[in-house]
């Protein structure tokens, strides 16, 4: 678990890239129970206005926070999260989405043992999560 006084405001704690597959949506939605058809059909997520088939928003925002547990060491350390889901995931139909994560110190609660870690989330250079924050306990 990293210690409290080594961290600065704006340090990047933790970044990561997830490659999102048609393939990575059929396991989440296996897992998740959510069988919503615009994250496996082109046609009904076209017949709804969407430009393709989408990644699940809480599979963005699932990926999102896995570098930070990771940099924390265990998922305990996270006692809150929380996103505004801002732009889509669109996964073609063969290759992938690449998404990039990026989290940095965004303030310092040495009273409280905690910090925010913010998070930058991005599909194709536009950021798909908004606010993303997550409060991190550190002993």
């Amino acid at each position: 678990m990293p210690e409290i006084k080594s961290l600065s405001i704006g340090q990047v704690v933790a970044e990561k890239v997830f490659k999102i597959t048609r393939d990575s949506l059929v396991r989440y939605a296996g897992a998740s129970g959510d069988f919503n058809p615009i994250h496996y059909r082109d046609d009904v997520a076209k017949s709804v206005g969407l430009p393709g088939v989408l990644a699940h928003g809480m599979l963005t925002m699932g990926a999102s926070i896995s570098p930070v547990i990771a940099w924390a060491g265990s998922p305990l350390a996270v006692v809150d999260y929380s996103v505004r889901f801002t732009k889509p995931v669109v996964v073609p139909p063969t290759g992938y989405a690449e998404l990039k994560v990026v989290a940095t110190v965004g303030l310092i609660e040495e009273e409280n043992s905690r910090v925010r870690i913010d998070l930058t989330t991005t599909f194709e250079e536009n950021t798909v999560l908004g606010k993303a924050q997550a409060w991190v306990k550190l002993s």
